[in-house]
């Protein structure tokens, strides 16, 4: 079937070589970044994770959000999602191929990843991220293909992959809260500090995900020759909906705790984000960029009327994956580090090098994401297509 991939349209050629293009420019920069160091990017002593874990820990929610597609299909039939799960496990699986990517890059040296195998430390959270995102790489890819071609051949698929399938759904879980232990496990570090850090991780992920599988499926049901049907799209948009309230409910939990105690070193954080400390106000603009997005966005999503037409979905989508990128990228790291423990404030400010490594990484996660759903169109259009005349057709 990879061969599928091999045939498109002018339109398709251009989209793969701009892809390309980035990707290259983003390993030229990464090149430099192992020659030169970390030291080209704008982390620090103080603020030693920044832009490219911050893509990290949002992309581990979108790969988690294939379960919200799988969840109702396999366990609770709803037949809606039966031509699109595949779409979601295909997108897990180059969202996982981008946070193992994006860890790579932060490392500095590449050798280091080797560290995580040869001494493995089960104690270590670390260690646990790395079992449960590589596990869940193999069930997605695994799980995707197996049914794709089952699809093709017209026929029904084998029976061991049942619970391959049922396994996924516990590990979509398992790889998003293990992260959030990464943040949640940090001694001194108040703002990560909280029990509800891995549920805000579960709800951002739930509502970024398929906000992009919504758009996925309109780009395809206008360019790619396939339609998800409008009852699979109504369906993750009330998802998304209910899962962009609860993502909100937690930050105001967060909001209302930290202001309410009056503990300082627990407000500083969040005065930072909104509306600076100390002259410092890097990440303010981004914060109400995000208010103002998630806040649009539910309203639209909420509002049975203007979800229904696809002039304001779209948008309303955009804005949801807009938002908790903010959100869960910038916002969740960056403010872990400022002001520091010994209330340092050194603000960080992503370079030029930094963003073209990351934008590169993502054009990577991008062509894997294109030619699996080139596959995937390919695959479902043929399977689709009336059988050829009898002998006594015309």
């Amino acid at each position: 079937m990879l061969e599928k991939a091999l045939h498109g349209r002018r339109g398709y050629w251009i989209w793969i070589a701009c892809l390309i293009l980035v990707a290259a420019v983003g390993f030229f920069f990464y090149l430099r970044q192992l020659d030169y160091g970390l030291g080209i990017t704008g982390m620090s002593r103080d603020v030693s994770w920044g832009l490219y874990i911050a893509q990290f820990t949002f992309l581990v929610g979108v790969a988690a959000s294939a379960v919200m597609l799988v969840l109702p299909y396999y366990l609770h039939d709803y037949k809606a999602f039966g031509k699109i799960t595949v779409l979601g496990e295909f997108l897990a699986v180059a969202a996982v191929v981008m946070c193992i990517l994006f860890v790579f890059v932060d490392l500095g040296r590449p050798a280091r990843v080797l560290n995580v195998l040869l001494h493995p430390q089960p104690a270590s959270i670390l260690f646990w991220d790395m079992v449960v995102l590589s596990g869940y790489l193999l069930i997605n890819i695994v799980t995707g293909w197996v049914i794709l071609s089952c699809t093709k051949k017209e026929i029904p698929p084998p029976s061991w992959v049942k619970p391959i399938i049922y396994l996924s759904i516990p590990w979509a879980i398992s790889i998003h809260t293990v992260t959030a232990f990464i943040y949640a496990g940090l001694p001194g570090r108040s703002f990560w500090l909280t029990a509800i850090m891995a549920p805000r991780f579960l709800a951002s992920a739930f509502a970024s995900g398929p906000a992009l599988l919504i758009l996925v499926c309109l780009i395809l049901r206008r360019w790619g020759g396939f339609d998800a049907g409008e009852k699979a799209i109504q369906a993750l948009a009330k998802i998304v909906a209910y899962a962009l309230a609860v993502s909100l409910f937690f930050v105001g939990v967060e909001l209302f705790t930290a202001f309410y105690s009056g503990i300082p070193e627990h407000e500083a954080q969040f005065i930072y984000l909104f509306a600076g400390l100390h002259g410092h106000s890097g990440l303010v603009g981004w914060m109400w960029a995000f208010a103002v997005l998630a806040a649009g966005a539910l309203a639209a999503l909420l509002i049975p009327g203007l979800r229904k037409q696809e002039k304001w979905l779209a948008p309303a989508c955009v804005a949801v994956f807009a938002s908790l990128w903010i959100e869960k990228g910038l916002g969740l790291v960056i403010p872990g580090f400022i002001p520091s423990p010994l209330e340092a404030m050194t603000e960080y400010h992503p370079t030029g090098p930094e963003i073209a490594i990351t934008l590169g990484v993502w054009a990577v996660g991008f062509l894997i994401l294109t030619a699996f759903y080139k596959i995937f169109t390919a695959v479902r259009g043929a399977a689709s297509m009336p059988a050829g005349p009898t002998a006594g057709g015309r």
